[in-house]
Order: structure tokens, then C-alpha cells, then sequence
């Protein structure tokens, strides 16, 4: 239980599930919902208004996308706490919000005492971990880990691989990378397939993807 009073700002365009949260919590003495909205443009002019110390707020409510409204309230209140309450749990959706500054991803079908665990944990620690958002960041560290597997980071081309790459990128034909490089189209080949070894990649595509990935062109 909290030592003080802990007022809450809800932003979410279903007055049937604001309902519901606050009869949810009406137990909890030490939580009260200082207002409600339904659109983004009232959210940011109630925040002006009267700041709570706990945002719940749908990942889309009207006037606003998710994302960008998180981004630009925690721009203007850094110390508000945010947490999402909506029905998606697209994991890329919550490594986005919670990179943009959530301090908590919670999905509508909640247990209240989760809810509550989570507004207290947000104040009392800035962030509340569950296992949606636990799972949502494990799965984004296994693709950047798959990335670097496939697309290694410690290559090294030469300057004549460079030039090479620039006009592969530039949809050069191996004849015209030979010319403008004094090569022959042979050699450019055996080239071509030794950057392609070097970068683990299996096509020429690979390569270029990988070279955009690395900022290697210009």
C-alpha cells in the first residue's frame, strides 16, 4: 500500500472499459482518477491542466498514434508515468512504445491487481517488466542477434572491394565495373564472390543489403 495519494490520468476512447478500471480500482484508497478523455487533443490538454503521477493510456485512441504521442509527452513531462493499457500485444508494437518512453505495457485483459502492481512498481521504480514485455524484448534481441549471424559487423573490404561494392550498388555490369576498376570480368567475379564469403551473405543482394546496413556506401 502506498504512504500517499496516487492520482491517475486515463486516456482510452471506451467509456464501457474506463468504467470498468474504475470500479476496478475503487478499492485501492491510496489510487484516484483525477480524469478521463478519449482523444488525443484532450489528453494533451488535460496533462496541461492538472498532471497525475500515472498515465493509463490506450496504445490508439483518436487524434493520436500510440507511438508518436508517448514520444511527445515524455519530450514535455519527463517525470509522468506512462503506462499502456490496450488490447494489442504485437511485440513490435511494445518494443516501440516502451522505447519511446512507457514505463509499462499492459494488455486490457489484465487481472486489476496487476494493473495496480504496475502503477505502484512505475512510481515507486519507473518501470513494471511483465512477461508480454519480457517476451517482446527477448524475441527483438534473438532477430538482432539472427542479423549479426547473417550480417557480420567486423568485415573489412579493401579500397579495390570498396570501389567494387560502390558499383555494384550503382547497378554496374560486370563489364563496367572491370573497365572503371583496370580489371577483367573474371577477376571481378572472384572478387564479387570473396566479399560475398566475407560478409556471409549468398547473393548480391546480401551484399548490398549488407553494405546498406553497415553504412558502408554513399
Amino acid at each position: 500500500m502506498s504512504d500517499r495519494l496516487i492520482l491517475l490520468g486515463m486516456a482510452d476512447d471506451h467509456k464501457i472499459f474506463r468504467d470498468g478500471l474504475r470500479a476496478a480500482l475503487k478499492d485501492k484508497p491510496f489510487l484516484q482518477v483525477a480524469w478521463e478523455v478519449e482523444t488525443g487533443n484532450d489528453l494533451m490538454h488535460k496533462l496541461s491542466v492538472k498532471l497525475p503521477d500515472v498515465l493509463l493510456m490506450d496504445a490508439r485512441i483518436p487524434d493520436a498514434d500510440g507511438i508518436n504521442a508517448i514520444a511527445r509527452i515524455r519530450k514535455e513531462y519527463q517525470e509522468l508515468r506512462i503506462i499502456v493499457l490496450t488490447m494489442y500485444d504485437d511485440p513490435q508494437l511494445i518494443n516501440r512504445m516502451m522505447e519511446m518512453g512507457a514505463n509499462a505495457y499492459l494488455t486490457k485483459t489484465s487481472d486489476p491487481e496487476e494493473i495496480c502492481e504496475a502503477i505502484m512498481t512505475c512510481v515507486k521504480e519507473d518501470f513494471y517488466f511483465n512477461d508480454l514485455v519480457n517476451q517482446a524484448v527477448l524475441l527483438k534481441l534473438q532477430r538482432k542477434r539472427k542479423i549479426r549471424q547473417a550480417y557480420p559487423q567486423t568485415v573489412r573490404f579493401t579500397e579495390k572491394e570498396m570501389r567494387i561494392l560502390q558499383l555494384i550498388a550503382d547497378d554496374k555490369t560486370t563489364e563496367e565495373i572491370a573497365e572503371s576498376v583496370f580489371l577483367s570480368p573474371r577477376t571481378v567475379e572472384t572478387i564479387r564472390q570473396q566479399m560475398k564469403l566475407k560478409a556471409g551473405v549468398k547473393t548480391i543482394a546480401g551484399l548490398v543489403m549488407y553494405a546498406t546496413r553497415n553504412k558502408l556506401l554513399e
